[in-house]
């Protein structure tokens, strides 16, 4: 729900429409009364006392097609801008009123008084299309990764609405990470350290165990060598 406090920062029904599909939403749809029920349970959060937010409606993603005019044919042409189906409405008394009026609001004027239909909070209203006004954006449901494990639990919060709450459970292993990475040039220094050591003693070991040349060369015949032009 983005609600403006200053009437000069509220969006048109096509910049409220791209805000949405800028951050991956869509204006909002309402498929059944028990959404309706939700999004107004959530207003009445927004403007409990104290907070500071006041009047101001809010663009729903309801617009109409064409240029129908006559209080018959004006209603069935209103559809929802991301390409949902439903036919809920929740219409205030004596809307649409159709005319120039084409994009729909949720009303939302605690401190106005009430009119034929009752007070103007949470019925629908259309308006033209470039009037300012708050927006509220639908997003779809975010995938969790399998791994970690998650857990969701329902947090119940004052006026009875309920939040989604996940904690994600990282194990250990993101832990052990922790500590590892710290060591590392330390036990590089070791290796390096160990390797040095290691190298020094085979080269000494080598120098100890060379032999003269007078005992790995000689080699003596058991038999006895004839000389040559001699005779007994």
């Amino acid at each position: 729900m983005a609600y403006f406090h200053e009437l000069s920062s509220r969006v048109s029904f096509q910049e409220a429409r791209l805000a949405c599909e800028t951050e991956g939403g869509v204006l909002l749809s309402l498929e059944n009364e028990d959404e309706q029920k939700l999004i107004e349970s959530m207003l009445q959060n927004l403007t409990k006392p104290g907070t500071g937010i006041s009047d101001g409606d809010f663009w729903i993603g309801l617009l109409r097609s064409g240029d129908g005019q006559t209080s018959g044919a004006c209603p069935d042409l209103y559809q929802w801008s991301d390409g949902s189906s439903s036919q809920f409405r929740n219409w205030y008394t004596d809307e649409p009123s159709c005319g120039s009026e084409k994009c729909v609001v949720m009303y939302h004027q605690p401190t106005a008084n009430p009119g034929l239909g009752g007070p103007y909070l949470y019925q629908w209203n259309d308006d033209r299309c470039n009037m300012k006004h708050n927006y509220i954006c639908k997003y779809e449901p975010e995938i969790q990764p399998t791994d970690p494990v998650e857990k969701p639990f329902l947090t119940n919060q004052p006026g009875g609405t309920h939040e989604s709450v996940v904690v994600t459970e990282a194990g250990i292993i993101p832990n052990l990470i922790y500590v590892i990475i710290p060591t590392i040039p330390l036990l590089l220094l070791i290796l390096v350290a160990f390797g040095t050591c290691c190298f020094q003693m085979l080269h000494k070991s080598k120098g100890r165990t060379k032999t003269s040349p007078n005992q790995s060369t000689l080699w003596i015949s058991k038999s006895t060598r004839k000389e040559s032009g001699m005779e007994v």
